[in-house]
């Protein structure tokens, strides 16, 4: 015989019985339910003040238990496998999960994922190594004179098209270069605001000639056009210029030490840096590597693009 659970209507039954004086037999032949059914949902789902039974609360706390139960219900070892296979590819927990969900092919939580991740470490596994860490130690600058140096005719960021803020529009774009230790090579990121799309450069050194060369190169291949380009005020961008008469785009600087302006070229950092962190050399570092890179970051589902991919946005 099939059991089912027990309705609110049975609950309101019960209650009115009880009331009566009925005992728990009495109830389960009225109910058509066995005797053990009606004693355990009494002993269960009656009051915890003062034991009494009351069919709205008794379904408020059946209920609940039947929802944790589903927050925490066992995921088999080919569901894990399934996540597995994209956290080692560096993906988030939320990512993973916001993508097998889009997709179809399970539905599990982002804090499941982590509990796992942390049961698979307490096991001696190395799961939790592709996790990206994000252990930024900060200062604030308020009030500190700019030591950067200063070009005059820049645009303001206050200048820049109202299109921009909405990221409706495809084509504008943030700057910014990514340093690396003990050598003067390091990177040039450009990533488009609305899809998140990224291009990396690898640079010999942080100078205006190298940023015009590389840069030009980059916004030359895009498919799409490039209109707007924000960047910060180090002195390698201060040969805008040369990029703006070769491109058609248009530069805008962001506030000194208002990283917040460039929020998304910011963040973008940060996910380069998993793979490129700042203790660590560039100097063997090649552009097929830097292509690499962007290329991965490109193909990991964001939240904020409904967990599709930068570049399938971006092909659209």
């Amino acid at each position: 015989m099939t059991y089912h659970q027990i309705t609110y209507e049975e609950r309101y039954t019960l209650g009115l019985l009880r009331r009566k004086g009925l005992s728990a037999a009495a109830i389960a032949r009225v109910l058509g339910r066995h005797r053990s059914t009606i004693v355990r949902e009494i002993r269960r789902n009656r009051a915890r003040s003062d034991a009494s039974y009351r069919p709205q609360l008794a379904d408020g706390y059946a209920r609940g238990r039947r929802s944790h139960a589903r927050r925490n219900r066992r995921f088999s070892a080919a569901d894990f496998r399934l996540v597995r296979r994209f956290l080692v590819q560096q993906w988030s927990p939320e990512q993973v999960a916001g993508y097998l969900r889009r997709q179809g092919l399970l539905r599990i939580s982002h804090e499941t994922i982590y509990r796992y991740v942390w049961s698979d470490k307490r096991a001696g596994g190395r799961l939790y190594t592709h996790l990206r860490g994000a252990q930024k130690q900060r200062r604030k600058r308020y009030r500190s004179y700019d030591s950067r140096g200063r070009l005059a005719g820049k645009r303001p960021i206050t200048e820049r098209p109202a299109a921009v803020e909405t990221r409706k529009q495809l084509g504008h774009w943030e700057v910014d270069t990514v340093l690396g230790a003990g050598t003067r090579d390091c990177l040039l990121s450009i990533v488009e605001r609305k899809t998140g799309y990224l291009v990396l450069g690898k640079l010999r050194a942080r100078t205006t000639a190298e940023v015009n060369r590389r840069g030009t190169q980059l916004i030359r291949r895009q498919p799409h056009p490039v209109r707007t380009i924000t960047a910060d005020n180090g002195t390698e961008f201060h040969g805008y210029a040369s990029i703006e008469n070769k491109t058609q785009a248009r530069f805008y600087f962001a506030a000194p030490h208002h990283a917040w302006e460039r929020g998304t070229n910011e963040n973008t950092n940060g996910l380069i840096r998993q793979y490129l962190p700042k203790r660590q050399s560039m100097n063997k570092l090649t552009q097929k590597d830097c292509n690499r890179i962007a290329a991965t970051l490109n193909a990991r589902p964001r939240k904020r693009l409904g967990y599709r991919t930068p570049e399938e946005c971006y092909a659209r």
